[in-house]
């Protein structure tokens, strides 16, 4: 991404995966240098290219140093990133548990901060009505600094009855494996104390999906769609609430290539498995998906600057709320036909985990609780909103 520094402009480049914790700055001048780096240009391209940018034929140490600065932070595909790779795998395939990735960035890390932090974000939310019946409801992944009027909405709906549910949280997976759902027997660790995960469930979806399922999927111990969603159950039931983590990735053969995600086989069999637990645990279980949607402007490729409901933005709102009534009718079908239209040009990052509900729970109908857009950057808009979801009459 851009870098975010004034005083030293240039290209920011930054591991989300965490194999590497080195965040490095590009100069503007050596950016387009990285081209050379594609596995199908060599190291006379580079020199070649340094010798026309520079006006100077040494320029042996200027590529050196930048062919080592990169490899030693883990930024080629070589022995380097190799280590670092396998390193942080069997780091978090041999902790006992989740550890926190995003306490003290996303939210306070200390106990009496974050539940601090969490009353305030919490007041004025509308108090749940007690005899509505919900099966579940979709909130945002992004900061809650930046989501917080969704964050309120989609919390402020559930009431102590759904203490004892089963929270089977659906979040975006955005490192994983496109067609792949990953899961995980750790219990979730926040300040809070630590979220219990259903061994069991985890268990009979991953005998019952086989090769759709990456188990203690490496993607958990970096992702935030997930997290954030434990730490507001956890505040509202307290820590030791049971889940069943589950991350979808991309459905992207369906996106770019048509026809429903169900035409490749390993979506197929895993939303068959997730359907019949469904239907067997029945109101066991409590759904929670972790979902923004659009992402529009210079972060994410597009050719303009995007301002939260201005321009551009104004017309995202109307695709954003056609995409949601089809969530609300429960028409998963016309939902991914909306999602296929120009291969997603709104690039909705909860398109999986909505779909992958619609069509585990199919009788449910969701109301659309509050919708908003956010400047992630100054050229960059992600919107998100609340939804809740209950049982056909």
């Amino acid at each position: 991404m851009p870098s975010p520094a004034p005083d030293r402009p240039g290209l920011l480049i930054r591991d989300p995966y965490h194999y590497s914790d080195a965040t490095l700055i590009i100069p503007p001048e050596l950016v387009g240098c990285l081209q050379f780096f594609d596995g199908e240009r060599t190291d006379l391209d580079l020199r070649a290219a340094l010798v026309e940018l520079t006006g100077d034929l040494r320029v042996g140490d200027l590529e050196q140093h930048l062919v080592s600065t990169l490899s030693q932070a883990g930024f080629f595909e070589d022995e380097v990133y190799q280590r670092m790779k396998d390193a942080r795998h069997a780091e978090f395939a041999e902790a006992p548990r989740r550890a926190p990735a995003h306490a003290g960035a996303g939210y306070p890390d200390q106990p009496e901060e974050l539940r601090s932090a969490l009353a305030g974000w919490m007041d004025g939310g509308a108090p749940a009505t007690a005899g509505d019946s919900l099966v579940g409801i979709a909130a945002p992944h992004v900061s809650p600094e930046g989501g917080l009027d969704s964050y309120r909405a989609a919390y402020a709906a559930l009431g102590p009855r759904y203490q004892d549910r089963v929270f089977v949280i659906l979040g975006t997976s955005h490192y994983g494996e496109p067609e792949r759902f990953g899961l995980t027997r750790k219990p979730f660790a926040t300040p809070y104390g630590e979220a219990v995960t259903d061994i069991a469930l985890v268990d009979r979806l991953a005998s019952e999906s086989g090769s759709a399922v990456k188990m203690e999927d490496y993607c958990h111990a970096v992702e935030h769609s997930i997290e954030f969603q434990v730490v507001f159950l956890q505040h509202l039931y307290g820590a030791g609430i049971r889940i069943l983590p589950i991350l979808c990735g991309p459905f992207a053969r369906s996106i770019q290539g048509g026809g429903p995600p169900e035409e490749d086989e390993n979506v197929r069999r895993f939303l068959g498995a997730l359907g019949e637990l469904a239907a067997h645990e029945g109101e066991r279980l409590f759904w929670v998906l972790g979902v923004d949607m659009a992402h529009m402007g210079r972060r994410y490729g597009d050719p303009f600057a995007a301002r939260a409901g201005e321009g551009q933005m104004s017309s995202v709102t109307r695709f954003d709320h056609g995409r949601i009534e089809r969530i609300g009718a429960a028409d998963a079908a016309g939902f991914w036909e909306s999602v296929q239209e120009n291969r997603d040009a709104l690039k909705w990052c909860g398109s999986a985990p909505f779909y992958t509900f619609l069509r585990a729970v199919p009788q449910s109908q969701g109301e659309l609780l509050h919708y908003q857009q956010w400047n992630i950057d100054e050229q960059s808009v992600v919107s998100f909103g609340a939804m809740a979801f209950r049982k056909n009459p």
